[in-house]
Parts: structure tokens; C-alpha cells; sequence
């Protein structure tokens, strides 16, 4: 009795102690994960911080000075040298790769025998005034040689004659108040239009539809000029005698003319010449704003360029994910420019050169990102985003199953004022949070961040609580990428006061006195805001690449297909009466935004309760975020823009550099009342409702757990 007494109590303590132990186990095991969690977000934390802190304005001007000693035009022996010594620094900072992938694309060049130039010529046919051919040097380049002259690349050859008319900006509202309300006639004509407002590719096809046999582009002093500053040297205004060089070609996303859709590769079927797309059919010539004031008359155009398949070079770089190596997050720049171009591209070249230094810096010392990094130096952007778009088309269908986000490198300031950034709604609080953990680099915020110093600078039109973030048009290198694939994209820069300085981007703009000078004399003397720019770029980078969780908000999407629909909407109320004739209603715009907005709030409410150890759990909830953006692709395209298939955002029709939410609703109410047969026109607006409203809720339906 004694004995069994004995056993039953020892199994008693035995009973007692696996209890606690199991108790005890159990506790640890949901204590450790949020014990790890906040060990996780500090370790992450510290790591973004040596990051950031490993960049240095000295190095970005380092790299600035470096690479615009000479000039690197796409196509040239120069570009191609500048690209390897690239790829050499990227192994040097201790990359896992970096190579040179070549694409064969449709360039335009001058001639070299015989120079562009417009004339007067009088009632005899005899030319008696000649625009200038080149620019004069700027100081200190006296000995570069191969400096491309002024000209606009894809221009086509001819020597047009005719009667000169000024179309003004040659936006489509320009040529609408020439014929409807002035009665001029373009047809026949050859016009001069100033730069500025919309892309040049714009103002050529304007012209082309209006009639004219010929378009000269200038830079007006109104446009590219800033009061009481003096030109370049003494300032960083304008010459007379500078013109802006620039395609201008209406590609809408095609990539290179000849093969559009597929990479331009040795084994790719091309077009003719002659049926490329968007290549204009008339001649085209850029002149600086004193020749300008010359021609009054009757006047002459001689254009020359040629076109011809010329290879050209990207620059790929990788870091290798640790856990998620088939996850992509891409940083990507164009290095090709006009001439020197000191801001527009290598402002952004070198600060892409610096953070991929100190990506490199964290890798010697055993840090490894949770999913792959993509470095790329694009070629060819000048020529309509060539190498950007053809190395998308090349991977298409790997970078629409694994991309994250693209953040463009393109220029780093072009104005030094605030902050600028464009992107998607999903990265609004990352944006805004990685902002607040930079400094400011403006006088007067001493000790701020760059969150405050942008949101006093530039708040939001719609909400004053926030800084203003802008949509995403064209013109750089993310367009393939976010455009056509779906991948989310954002760019930020430095830029100008916009409410007090009017004129049109920055003055020398695509001229020969784009240099080093003028960025350390003018624009940044210190470097410290171009730091700012990769300060946030890397770090954008670097949260998208190693959180666990990708931080993308959908509720920011949710509340911004709200306020365009309402912008939409509002647009067409005065329409009013012909909404009502024609039967359009925007119910169901509204009713699937609502759905995906209370879609998007259920899955941020199952994001807050998903098990971070579940490696399984992580990856399905990354994935919905992943592919959000990419649920709003269509196929088929906007209409005569089959390449441009986001239908939230799309470049605008009439300027490619604009950003418009719900494209094809706008494009098909664009100026209506001057359609020749309303029916059809409000049968266009009614279709388009109806596509953007069932891609809304196909958005929504990818944010579910289960197929419902």
C-alpha cells in the first residue's frame, strides 16, 4: 500500500512537472516570436540607418564629375567605354554580377557632311539668313571633340519650303484656336512652336495632323528663362544660342520603332525603316531663341538625319536574395545623354553609382537583403527608352511573375527647392515614412526632416496634412515597367518652386552647357540634396527588398481610386444633359471602388494576424501584394495605345510627360463636344466606364482569401 501510495505521487510530480514544462513551452513558444519580432525590426532598422549613412555627397560628386568629362550619346564609343567602367565599379563594390546585355535598335543621327540648318529666303528663292549650325563651347570643353550638333533624332530627311506659321506650344487646344477661332489654315505651312508645356513628340504629330510640311522647335525666353538670373556661365539661364536637343518620336510604349513588342535581338523579325512606329514624316529642327526672333518670312528647312541600326548597352548588376532569391526589386537609371548632361541623366548616374557602393559596403560585412536586387544602367533613353524597354520586353514574363518595384534613377535635381516624388498609391507610406528618417538638406531646417521641409514646401492640393505626391506619366525609364507590365514603380528628385518659377523644366535642358559646372555652381554647390535623393532611393530599395512583409499599403490605393473617380465624374458634369441623352452613369465606377476598398481593409486586418514564422502564410499574403499592380493591367490595351494597359494610369494622350487617372475614361470625353458624331463618342465613354469599372473589381477580388 505503502508503495502504491509512493508511485501515485510520484507520478503525481511527474504529472506536475511536464504540465509546467508544457505550460512554460507553450508560453515561450508565442512569447518568442513577438520577442523576435522586436529584435527583427530594431536589427532591420539599424541596418536601413548604415545604409543611409554610408552615402556621401562627396562621392556623388566624385562620380558627377567623373562621368560628364566627355560627352556618351547612345550608340557612341564613348557611351560604351562609360558603361564599362560602370560595370568594373559595380564589381569592384562587390556585386554578385555585372554585365553588359546589347540590344540592335533604330538610332538618328545627323549628318555628318551635311549640317541641318533653317533659312530665310526671299522672292527670288535665295536664302539670306542661316540659323546657326552648332553651340558655342562652353568654358573649359574647348578640346572635347564629337559633340553631337543640335538636332531632333528620328526627324525625317527633306528641304521644305513654305510660309511660316507660330503655333504656339502646338498642344492640340493650340491648333484648335489657329482654325476654329482665327481661321488659319497649317496645311502646307511650315510651323514654329516654343518648347515646353507638352513632350516634343506631341507637338510634331500635332503638326503633322494640322497639315504642316515641316515644325521648328525653340526654347523661348519665357520658357527657359528665370528672371534676374544671368546666362550660362555667369548663370545657370539659357544662351541665345543654345537649343535643346531630343527625340521626337510618338512610340506610346512600343520600344525600339522596328520591333515593337520584342527585344531588339539578333534574331528578332524587324520592321522597314519606313513603317517604324511613331517615326515622323516630316523634317524636324530644334534652334536657340535668337535665331528664333529672325524668322519672319518665308523660310526654308534643310534636315538630314539618318536613321540606322546601332547596338546598344545596358548595364545589369545583381545582389542575390538570401530567402526570397526569385523576388526582384529593381533600381534603374539611363546613362546615355545628349551631350554632357550633368543633370539629366548622370545627376541620377551617380547617385545610383553611390547607393550601389554602399549596398556593396553592407555585403562586406556579411549582410545579404532577403530578396534580390536589380542594378541597371539603361542605354538609350534620350532615343525613347530604348534599353530600359527592350530588356523589359526580354523578360517580361519573369519580371511579371517575380518583380516587386522598379524606383527610377533617372536625374537627382532639377530644381533645388523640395522634394519631388511620383509613384503608385502602394508606396505613399513608405514613402512618407522613410522621408521623416531623413534630413533635410533645405537652409532653414536645420535639424528637420525631409518630410517637413517638403510637406511646408509642397503640401498636397487635396489634403494639406500630407506633402503633394504626383502620378506617374511618362518620359523615363519606369514607363515599361509600370505601364505595361504592372510592376510598382516610384521616382523621387529635387525640384523647383513651381508656385514662382514658371518657366518650363530647367533652362539648359538638353543643351551643350549642361555640365558638371552647373550643377556645384548653382544647383547643389554642397551635394547635400542630391544625397537626400539617394538617401531615400536606397532606402526605398532597401525596404522593399528586405522587409518580410512588403511594404505596400492598399488602403492608400483604395482612398486614391476614390478621389478619381469623383475627379472623373466631376469632369463630366458638364456634360450633364448629354450624360442623361446618352444614358452614362458612373454607379458602377463607384460601386466597385467601394468593393475594393472594403476589400483592401480586409486584408490589411488578415496582414496584422498572419503568422511570421510561417514561411508558407508570408509568402501568400506577399504575393496578393506583389500582384495588386498588376491586376489592373489590361491585356488589350488603351485604345491605339496597346502597349500603355494600366487602366488607372496611363501618360496623357495629349503630352506624354503628364500623368492621367482613368486614361481611357478621359481620352474618350477629351474635348467632345467636337467630335463629329457625339453617339459614338459617348458610346466610347460609356465602354470605358464599364472596362475600368470591371477591373476594379477583379483588383478586389485578387485581395480575397478564396475564390468566391
Amino acid at each position: 500500500m505503502a508503495k502504491s501510495r509512493g508511485r501515485l505521487y510520484l507520478w503525481m510530480c511527474l504529472a506536475a512537472a511536464l504540465a509546467s514544462f508544457l505550460v512554460g513551452f507553450m508560453v515561450g513558444w508565442f512569447i518568442k516570436p513577438l520577442k523576435e519580432t522586436a529584435t527583427s525590426v530594431r536589427y532591420h532598422q539599424s541596418i536601413r540607418w548604415k545604409l543611409v549613412s554610408e552615402m556621401k555627397a562627396e562621392n556623388i560628386k566624385s562620380f558627377l564629375r567623373s562621368f560628364t568629362k566627355l560627352p556618351h550619346l547612345a550608340g557612341t564609343e564613348q557611351n560604351l567605354l562609360l558603361a564599362k567602367k560602370i560595370q568594373t565599379q559595380w564589381k569592384k563594390f562587390g556585386l554578385d554580377s555585372a554585365k553588359l546585355v546589347h540590344y540592335d535598335v533604330l538610332l538618328s543621327y545627323p549628318n555628318e557632311t551635311n549640317a541641318n540648318y533653317i533659312s530665310i529666303v526671299d522672292e527670288h528663292g535665295i536664302e539670306i539668313f542661316n540659323t546657326s549650325y552648332l553651340e558655342p563651347l562652353p568654358h573649359g570643353y574647348e578640346n572635347v571633340t564629337n559633340i553631337v550638333p543640335p538636332y531632333n533624332a528620328f526627324s525625317a530627311q527633306g528641304i521644305p519650303e513654305g510660309d511660316l506659321v507660330y503655333v504656339n506650344y502646338a498642344r492640340t487646344e493650340d491648333f484648335f484656336k489657329l482654325e476654329r477661332e482665327m481661321n488659319i489654315n497649317c496645311t502646307g505651312k511650315i510651323v514654329i512652336a516654343r518648347y515646353g508645356k507638352i513632350f516634343r513628340g506631341n507637338k510634331v504629330k500635332n503638326a503633322m495632323l494640322a497639315g504642316a510640311i515641316g515644325i521648328i522647335l525653340y526654347s523661348d525666353p519665357a520658357d527657359y528663362f528665370a528672371p534676374e538670373v544671368q546666362p550660362y556661365p555667369k548663370g545657370w539661364n539659357l544662351p541665345g544660342t543654345a537649343a535643346q536637343r531630343g527625340n521626337v518620336l510618338n512610340l506610346n510604349g512600343a520600344g525600339d520603332p522596328l520591333t515593337p513588342g520584342y527585344p531588339a535581338k539578333e534574331y528578332t523579325f524587324r520592321l522597314n525603316i519606313e513603317e517604324g512606329v511613331g517615326i515622323p514624316k516630316i523634317p524636324v529642327h530644334p534652334i536657340g531663341y535668337n535665331d528664333a526672333e529672325i524668322l519672319l518670312r518665308k523660310v526654308r528647312m534643310h534636315v538630314y538625319n539618318t536613321n540606322k541600326i546601332t547596338r546598344i548597352y545596358n548595364v545589369i548588376g545583381t545582389i542575390r536574395g538570401s530567402v526570397e532569391p526569385d523576388r526582384y526589386v529593381i533600381l534603374g537609371g539611363h546613362r546615355d545623354s545628349w551631350v554632357f548632361g550633368a543633370i539629366d541623366p548622370t545627376s541620377g548616374t551617380s547617385v545610383l553609382q553611390e547607393i550601389a557602393q554602399s549596398f556593396g559596403k553592407l555585403m562586406s560585412r556579411g549582410w545579404r537583403p532577403r530578396r534580390t536586387i536589380i542594378f541597371a544602367s539603361w542605354d538609350a533613353e534620350e532615343f525613347g527608352l530604348l534599353g530600359s524597354t527592350e530588356w523589359a520586353e526580354e523578360n517580361a514574363k519573369i519580371l511579371q511573375e517575380r518583380s516587386i518595384a522598379y524606383i527610377n534613377s533617372d536625374s537627382s535635381i532639377e530644381g533645388n527647392y523640395t522634394l519631388r516624388v511620383d509613384c503608385t498609391p502602394l508606396l505613399y507610406q513608405l514613402v512618407y515614412k522613410l522621408t521623416k528618417e531623413i534630413s533635410s538638406p533645405d537652409d532653414g531646417f536645420d535639424g528637420k526632416s525631409l518630410y517637413e521641409s517638403w510637406l511646408e514646401k509642397d503640401p498636397s492640393p487635396e489634403n494639406k496634412n500630407f506633402p503633394r505626391i504626383n502620378k506617374l506619366g511618362s518620359g523615363s525609364d519606369f514607363e515599361a515597367y509600370f505601364q505595361r507590365l504592372g510592376i510598382a514603380s516610384g521616382r523621387a528628385r529635387y525640384t523647383k518652386n513651381k508656385k514662382t518659377e514658371k518657366y518650363s523644366s530647367y533652362p539648359v535642358y538638353h543643351t551643350i552647357y549642361e555640365t558638371f559646372e552647373v550643377v556645384e555652381n548653382f544647383y547643389d554647390p554642397t551635394f547635400k540634396k542630391q544625397l537626400s535623393v539617394a538617401q531615400l532611393r536606397g532606402a526605398l530599395v532597401y525596404e522593399l527588398a528586405d522587409s518580410k512583409i512588403i511594404p505596400f499599403n492598399i488602403k492608400d490605393y483604395a482612398k486614391a481610386l476614390q478621389n478619381y473617380a469623383t475627379s472623373i465624374y466631376n469632369l463630366s458634369k458638364k456634360h450633364d444633359q448629354q450624360l442623361r441623352e446618352h444614358g452614362v452613369s458612373f454607379d458602377s465606377l463607384f460601386s466597385a471602388v467601394k468593393n475594393f476598398s472594403e476589400a483592401a481593409s480586409d486584408f490589411h486586418r488578415r496582414l496584422t494576424q498572419v503568422d511570421l514564422n510561417n514561411p508558407i502564410a508570408v509568402r501568400i499574403m506577399n504575393d496578393q501584394l506583389m500582384l495588386l499592380e498588376r491586376a489592373f493591367i489590361d491585356p488589350l490595351g488603351l485604345p491605339g495605345r496597346q502597349f500603355y494597359r494600366h487602366i488607372i494610369f496611363a501618360p496623357s494622350s495629349h503630352n506624354k510627360y503628364a500623368g492621367e487617372s482613368f486614361p481611357g475614361i478621359y481620352d474618350s470625353m477629351f474635348d467632345i463636344e467636337n467630335k463629329a458624331d457625339p453617339h459614338w463618342a459617348w458610346t466610347e465613354v460609356k465602354k470605358h466606364i464599364s472596362i475600368a469599372a470591371f477591373t476594379i473589381q477583379a483588383a478586389a477580388g485578387t485581395l480575397k482569401e478564396v475564390l468566391e
